[in-house]
């Protein structure tokens, strides 16, 4: 059997990256040659090498909704990526190009519908990112989280699946969980996840409540990138962690309350999970504002209770968990009634066409 190439693209945040891991552990390596094109400096980079997949470089600059000087520099940044993607393309020659947005895949995407190749796209979130935004003219289909986003697109080339979710994520252990947090069964488990790139004020907000949540809880903090507070790190009830890879499933199968960021792909992750959120969305200074969005069509559908960032301190932290907690059955009885339908095996199905 000749294998076919496919060349995979997205990053800038771990939310343009799992969706595409989720697909990339599931395609037979006896039938695709995989390959990744990304930024130099991305997540995306240490996540794709260490899965061993080959990751090509390129330029790549930040794509702005305002006035900025730097635009200039970064337009000739998309550029000099859209050749550097061109070269390789016309050497990997792959049969479809994967995109899950995020800056660095818009110079992939110029250079593929350039070369007639083939090109997908996934937007997560309820209104598309400006790199999809741009990217949907090019694409031949287009899907969707979220039934509100695709009205946004297309609708002969768009179909609302929901998110791809990685299958890994449901094969944790809760006892290998506890065991490699040290935690005992004495008081439930709460995880805080501010992103891949940590969230200061939700950082310092739990920890300046640390005494009355670990009375209540054992804590599992995934803070960013250079932002541990060393002080802390024999503190009861608590651990805390820059990043973690293969140990999340095992923690999330010991989790039972969550306080999150509001991207899209945990998000649905999460619901998959059954896990109670409280979600903290990033706000419209930080953003432009999808967070927010996602986090409200969350709650509406009963799946979590919402902080706003600009609302957030150590009471009102305290108060919401303790509403999550109040609410816990309703929630997980919305969960389980969701109808989430199953988007990495309709994804699998569209490529392998």
């Amino acid at each position: 059997m000749n294998k076919q190439s496919i060349v995979f693209t997205g990053g800038g945040s771990a939310g343009h990256v799992t969706p595409n891991i989720a697909i990339l552990n599931e395609l037979s390596k006896e039938e695709w040659v995989i390959h990744y094109i990304g930024s130099k400096k991305g997540i995306e980079k240490e996540l794709i090498s260490s899965m061993h997949i080959p990751y090509y470089e390129i330029s790549s600059g930040k794509l702005r909704r305002y006035m900025d000087a730097e635009n200039v520099k970064d337009l000739f940044r998309v550029l000099k990526g859209m050749l550097e993607a061109r070269k390789l393309l016309k050497k990997l020659k792959p049969k479809l190009v994967f995109s899950k947005g995020g800056f660095v895949s818009v110079p992939v995407i110029l250079a593929a519908s350039s070369l007639n190749i083939p090109i997908y796209i996934h937007e997560s979130d309820l209104t598309p990112g400006l790199a999809n935004k741009i990217s949907q003219r090019f694409a031949a289909k287009i899907f969707t989280s979220f039934e509100e986003a695709a009205k946004h697109f297309p609708a002969h080339k768009t179909a609302a699946i929901g998110s791809p979710i990685r299958r890994e994520i449901f094969s944790g252990d809760k006892e290998s969980g506890k065991r490699f947090l040290g935690f005992q069964n004495d008081k439930p488990i709460l995880t805080v996840m501010g992103g891949s790139l940590g969230a200061k004020k939700i950082n310092e907000t739990i920890r300046g409540c640390l005494n009355e949540l670990t009375s209540q809880y054992q804590i599992v903090h995934l803070c960013g990138k250079g932002q541990k507070d060393e002080s802390l790190n024999n503190m009861t009830n608590y651990r805390q962690f820059e990043y973690v890879n293969k140990e999340l499933p095992d923690i999330l199968a010991a989790t039972d309350t969550i306080v999150t960021r509001g991207g899209s792909n945990a998000l649905f992750e999460f619901l998959a999970l059954k896990i109670p959120m409280l979600i903290i969305p990033l706000t419209k200074k930080q953003s432009r504002g999808d967070q927010i969005l996602n986090a409200e069509a969350f709650t509406k559908k009963g799946f979590a209770l919402t902080l706003d960032e600009e609302k957030l301190t150590k009471h009102r932290l305290i108060e919401s968990l303790e509403n999550l907690e109040k609410y816990r059955g309703t929630i997980i009885h919305s969960m389980n009634i969701s109808p989430m339908g199953d988007a990495l095996s309709v994804l699998l199905k569209e490529i392998q066409k």
